[in-house]
């Protein structure tokens, strides 16, 4: 009986202190947000100099493109600024409606974009001359492991590229 209240005293302690499950639902209905923002970076690495995009998505629903040769466009803090392509870069800002954003991000959670746990599958196709990373935060879950898409999960690295593709020339 002591063993007994012992367990249900731990157990109503832990559950009083805001212990929760172990376990979190990755696919999740994303709720709009500000706070919501994706970055994704494609590097098209077929030709040289090696052609970069970046696409940061805001839950306001600002898009900010940056696309050239620069490390700039992938790197805010890069330091070479000493090499021929330090100033091949574009940058723009494409305002959405927050709708559409939080659309966006609603499919790529479905896609898996939070789900650690997802069985990735190789690709058969090799991509050394392709390379996608994103990092995200929605509804304050985060990813940012800097891996190439391509490789650890080639369906949602496509669902990446079409939003990359959606922005890089975009009709205004």
């Amino acid at each position: 009986m002591k063993r007994l209240m012992s367990i249900l005293f731990t157990f109503s302690l832990l559950l009083f202190t805001g212990c929760g499950p172990f376990w979190v639902d990755p696919y999740i209905t994303v709720e709009e947000s500000a706070l919501n923002w994706v970055d994704i970076h494609y590097y098209n690495m077929s030709r040289q100099p090696i052609r970069r995009i970046g696409v940061t998505l805001h839950g306001t629903g600002l898009v900010e493109v940056k696309k050239g040769t620069s490390e700039l466009v992938s790197n805010d803090f890069a330091k070479r600024y000493k090499e021929e392509n330090w100033s091949k870069i574009k940058t723009y800002r494409i305002q959405i409606n927050p709708d559409q954003a939080n659309d966006i991000f609603q499919n790529l959670v479905n896609f898996g974009l939070l789900d650690r746990e997802k069985t990735f599958r190789a690709s058969k196709k090799e991509s050394h001359d392709r390379f996608i990373a994103v990092k995200a935060n929605i509804n304050s879950n985060t990813y940012s492991d800097n891996v190439n898409m391509f490789e650890e999960d080639p369906d949602l690295a496509e669902q990446l590229l079409d939003v990359v593709r959606e922005f890089e020339h975009p009709a205004l």
